[in-house]
């Protein structure tokens, strides 16, 4: 443990910070699951849904500082093009269902 006053109001106030962003990380993290997982499914409606939700996460993360904005802007960009194949994929199908 800390000896001098000032390390231990330090140690406190990191603690504080800690548990005040643990619920924004894990928020981040599950939605990023959850848009993951509904892309890995194929379904190009809720993938998009789910995508625009764990973008909106990650930048709320990034804007509170709990992520670093690079790694917001990377997850982001590797979402993005998970979920733009697979509206790619979707595109003809639909095109044949309107035929």
């Amino acid at each position: 443990m800390p000896i001098l006053e000032s390390v231990k109001r330090e140690f406190r106030a990191a603690r504080r910070k800690q548990e005040r962003n643990r619920s924004t990380r894990t928020l981040s993290k599950s939605t990023l699951k959850k848009a993951e997982k509904s892309i890995a499914t194929g379904d190009a409606d809720a993938a998009k849904k789910d995508t625009i939700t764990a973008v909106s996460s990650l930048d709320k993360a990034a804007t509170k500082r709990v992520l670093h904005r690079n790694n917001a802007a990377r997850h982001k960009s590797r979402l993005m093009k998970k979920l733009n194949k697979v509206q790619a994929a979707a595109e003809p199908e639909a095109e044949k269902k309107t035929e």
